[in-house]
Formats: structure tokens, sequence, C-alpha cells
């Protein structure tokens, strides 16, 4: 089975989230669940169906988290030898040679990915550009309103 690579900081947002569904969200629905069955007939009880249908949602949650950690291949950047190479997990600091407009990101597994907060999937295009590259060099993304030429500043390992 193909493992997906997770930063470190992503293994453990996900644990978290597990944590919590498994140890608050769960015996919460559990308890709305009984309460809901003591208000007599199932078939129009909406408290009931709601409960199960939050219920099913984050079992279905679990398992998705579950199946995701048991896939992961966590790579921790912080025990890789710091150079000007951009790989997985680091940040990088690129600008666009055309309008001379400068982006910060971090390279992340596909789970973790969150534009606004500057975090990019290793798939995206920008990242597959950016992967293997030293600092100075200059890269052309394929976009759809056309390609973009942008240099690589800094790379971080942090």
């Amino acid at each position: 089975m193909k493992k997906n690579p997770m930063t470190v900081t992503g293994e453990k947002e996900l644990r978290e989230e597990l944590d919590r569904l498994k140890t608050l969200q769960r015996p919460a629905i559990i308890n709305a669940i009984a309460s809901a069955r003591e208000h007599g007939d199932l078939k129009e009880n909406a408290e009931y169906h709601a409960a199960r249908e939050q219920q099913s949602f984050v079992e279905g949650r679990i398992q998705d988290i579950e199946g995701k950690l048991s896939n992961a291949q966590i790579i921790d950047i912080t025990k890789i030898l710091p150079s000007e190479r951009v790989i997985f997990g680091c940040r990088v600091t690129i600008t666009d040679l055309k309008t001379e407009k400068t982006y910060n990101y971090r390279i992340v597994g596909d789970d973790e990915a969150e534009v606004k907060q500057g975090k990019i999937s290793y798939k995206s295009p920008i990242a597959r550009a950016l992967i293997g590259k030293d600092c100075g060099d200059c890269v052309v993304v394929k976009a759809p309103a056309g390609d973009v030429e942008y240099e690589i500043e800094v790379v971080d390992y942090v």
C-alpha cells in the first residue's frame, strides 16, 4: 500500500482530532441518543434522528483519520541535515518575477494543505515545480492563466 507523506505537525493535529472525537464527541452523542430514545416514538423523533446522523458522521471521520494515520509516512524535517534544497516539509519563500510579489509556503501532505495558512500540498503545481530545486533557482509553474516564473529566495528547514 502506498504511504502518504505527512509532517510531524500534521500527524499531531490528526491524533488530537481523533482523541477529541473518541473521548468527547462519541460519548456525548451516545448520551444524546439515549436521551432522545426516552422521548418515545423514534419514527417522529427529530432529536433521535439528528443524533444518529451526527453519530454516523463522527464514526466516519474516526475511520477516515485512522486510515490516514495508518497509511502515513511521517517526515520529521528537523532530523534532516539542512541545505538550500527544497524538500517536503520545508518552508520556502518565492518571488513572482513578473509582479515581484513574495509568497511564503510550507510544503505539506494533502490532508494538511491550507493555502490561506501558507501550507501547500506536495502534489500542487507550485510544490512540484519547487521540490528538488535550490535557493536562487528560477522555476516555471504551469498555471491555468499561463506560465508563472518564480525565484526561490529562502529555503528553511525549521
